[in-house]
């Protein structure tokens, strides 16, 4: 019996090292980072790029949807690069200082890209750079309007804003007969 109680004590040992190892072996998946959204994410600097996805129904134009929080105590003038006809195109902005700011949506309204050439389902190139920051290229997700909370997203062509032109008053004619 003493040897039956010694073996158990033994096995129950053994099984709980063994157990207790898979702790030291395997990693925890709850330390890797990953993107709980449809978009992706980086860090540039001290700016954390959040959530990047554009939205396109033709593939021609899209909007760029992202938040940057902004973790340092000086303004940051963020250049958003892509690709449109073949050439690179910028897109300057702003994000305060020790803020967070959500571009594509929100109070600022959408960033419109022109001449993306990329469909719907597809990856799209874009870089993200300010300053010093060593800068980086996300290939960001393209994405359609079929799901319902990214519908009001999807690019709306801007309406230019009409130029007035100084005309000069007529003169009446002392010649013209009516």
């Amino acid at each position: 019996m003493r040897a039956r109680v010694a073996a158990s004590a033994v096995l129950a040992a053994l099984l709980a090292v063994t157990l207790a190892g898979c702790n030291f072996f395997t990693p925890q998946a709850t330390l890797k980072p990953y993107d709980a959204s449809d978009g992706v994410s980086t860090v540039v600097g001290d700016l954390h790029i959040s959530n990047a996805l554009v939205l396109s129904e033709d593939g021609v134009s899209g909007n760029l949807l992202f938040t940057a929080v902004n973790n340092s105590g000086k303004s940051i003038a963020l250049v958003v690069q892509y690709q449109s006809l073949g050439k690179r195109t910028d897109l300057p902005l702003k994000v305060a200082a020790d803020s967070s700011a959500q571009f594509g949506f929100g109070d600022d309204g959408q960033l419109f890209l022109t001449a993306i050439d990329t469909k719907p389902g597809s990856l799209m190139p874009i870089y993200f750079q300010y300053g010093d920051a060593q800068g980086k290229q996300l290939m960001v997700p393209v994405l359609d309007g079929s799901l319902e909370q990214y519908a009001p997203f999807l690019p709306q062509t801007p309406t230019p804003t009409p130029t007035p032109t100084e005309t000069g008053v007529p003169t009446p004619d002392p010649s013209a007969t009516p």
